[in-house]
């Protein structure tokens, strides 16, 4: 099970690198969620190989909850209230998460999003002090025309969420 540990260390690493690069840079490489896809498909391997496989049913609901993930994503960037990255790194996330906890992962998810919206809000109310606004990143959050890096809350939310899966049982023995 020490590639099942290392995935487990792996996840949360690429979740941080996903919300850090949308905070710099309001976006979220291709790279990330393809990765977390990756990642994925070693550990159920690993789980395979240990004699500790998924059943075929648990494996589904894991690719429903991808799958899921991925259409609602696609429906909220094609409304444009999400980017492209952010839609990408939700369905990778919902395939790890799995069914069982695709609900408790919305509602945390709600939650941080609409916290990380507010203070970006209070935030664009009030002028930058020169220091700050010498950095971009910070001026692109406090520019009233920019969007929300909500893989912020993506990846917050995930990593919330993650020690209650199924998968995380299984590699720590809980």
């Amino acid at each position: 099970m020490a590639i099942s540990i290392l995935c487990l260390v792996f996840l949360p690493a690429l979740l941080v690198v996903a919300a850090v690069s949308d905070l710099l840079s309001f976006t979220i490489p291709n790279a990330v969620p393809a990765s977390i896809i990756a990642l994925f498909v070693v550990f159920l391997l690993e789980l395979a190989l240990a004699g500790h496989a998924l059943s075929f049913t648990a494996t589904g609901f894991h690719l429903l909850a991808g799958l899921a993930g991925l259409v609602l994503g696609m429906a909220f960037f094609a409304a444009g209230w999400i980017g492209g990255g952010d839609a990408k790194l939700f369905a990778a996330v919902a395939l790890w998460l799995g069914w069982g906890v695709l609900f408790e992962y919305a509602i945390a998810l709600s939650l941080l999003g609409g916290v990380l919206t507010f203070g970006i809000i209070v935030l664009r109310r009030f002028p930058l002090p020169a220091k700050l606004a010498a950095w971009s990143w910070v001026a692109r959050l406090a520019d009233p025309k920019a969007g929300i890096p909500y893989g912020i809350a993506l990846a917050a939310a995930a990593l919330i969420v993650l020690p209650d899966t199924e998968l995380f049982a299984m590699t720590v023995g809980s």
